[in-house]
């Protein structure tokens, strides 16, 4: 559990950091999704929110829920927005295996599996 949590964690703090720092690549991601530097940098706020939640959810599984829950709702629109612009299966798929791992985290973290 401890282990999912970290991975999961590790994972949205990078993007969402990434996101919030405006690096080159997220610039570039930014403008291919049709978002601005700045909203792009309010989706990385909430990735590293989430990811905090995240990495707390073991101790505090209502707030772990909480963040897997909007980390969901993010991929969800990433989704969206991807096949929305026409991407393929390679700009589809990070947002998918970030969904199971998500799903999954949240699956143990309620003792569902």
């Amino acid at each position: 559990m401890i282990v999912l949590a970290v991975i999961v964690a590790t994972v949205f703090a990078g993007l969402g950091l990434a996101k919030l720092f405006a690096v080159p690549p997220m610039r570039v991601l930014a403008a291919k999704a049709g978002f601005s530097v700045d909203a792009y940098r309010r989706i990385g706020v909430l990735e590293v929110a989430a990811a905090a939640g995240v990495a707390l959810g073991p101790a505090v599984p209502l707030l772990g829920g909480l963040a897997s829950a909007g980390l969901l709702l993010l991929l969800a629109g990433a989704l969206v927005v991807h096949l929305r612009r026409g991407g393929g299966p390679r700009e589809v798929a990070p947002a998918v295996v970030c969904g199971v791992l998500v799903a999954w985290y949240t699956t143990v973290l309620f003792g569902v599996v």
